[in-house]
């Protein structure tokens, strides 16, 4: 076996330990979560002025464990986005290792702001929004399924696309975008937001209003970044050809 084949099977053997690992916290995650599972039920139901219905035995079963499940995923980024900077941390340098190593951190801050900004700012004005567009025509109850599903929908992406300014600060640092060309392309991006904020959010414009403009925000934040990141890349280049030259 050449030396090339047995370095592709240590990296496989480096991957597959590492899946193992955040699997293993996944589990052990969903474990702890659904001991509590009834606790973190009432909690996220408390607010209501009414009791969720169930439209069969299996539905109970089946809302417990999208719960655990759901919260044992949040809590696994941690634990995922550190396995991955293990995996790629032999290829990088000193200097990358200690420049990277911040989106760790940064990264499990902006998905859980993300959480929040989804559970406790946008989903209370867009559920009382839809209540009150009902009230006095129909008799409103819901199911623990569609309401669970609800508040997926309403927190879910906003964990996901809060990344966005990381996403772009390591897509900026090694070199596939630029500050420049995200100014050029604003208003591509800005269609391609309203676009996924319309997918994501309820069809009213109120949600669709809320969901849109801290998307823009967020991509006018992530140029900024991108502006830093790329000012201290240049400069970087700019040592290294200095020094080689000398």
């Amino acid at each position: 076996m050449t030396d090339q084949n047995m370095n592709i099977l240590d990296h496989l053997d480096e991957l597959r330990t590492r899946i193992m690992i955040v699997l293993g916290a996944f589990i052990v995650f969903f474990i702890g979560v659904f001991i509590f599972v009834r606790d973190i039920y009432e909690w996220f139901t408390k607010d209501l002025e009414m009791t969720l219905a169930v439209l069969g035995p299996l539905d109970i079963i089946i809302i417990y464990f999208t719960i655990a499940a759901v919260l044992a995923l949040a809590l696994t980024v941690p634990v995922l986005i550190f396995q991955i900077w293990l995996f790629v941390k032999p290829a990088l340098t000193e200097k990358e290792k200690r420049a990277t190593i911040i989106y760790v951190p940064a990264s499990f801050i902006l998905f859980a702001g993300g959480l929040a900004f989804g559970y406790f700012v946008v989903l209370p004005i867009v559920l009382n929004f839809l209540i009150d567009l009902g009230s006095g025509t129909f008799e409103t109850m819901f199911t623990a399924d569609k309401y669970f599903q609800f508040v997926l929908r309403m927190t879910l992406p906003f964990s996901i696309l809060f990344e966005m300014p990381l996403v772009v600060m390591f897509l900026t640092s090694i070199g596939i975008i630029s500050p420049e060309a995200m100014r050029k392309n604003r208003k591509y991006a800005y269609f391609a937001l309203i676009v996924v904020s319309v997918l994501i959010s309820p069809p009213d414009f109120i949600s669709d209003v809320l969901v849109i403009i801290p998307l823009l925000l967020l991509y006018e934040i992530s140029i900024n970044m991108s502006k830093i990141v790329y000012r201290r890349k240049l400069k970087r280049e700019k040592e290294s050809t200095e020094e080689s030259g000398s």
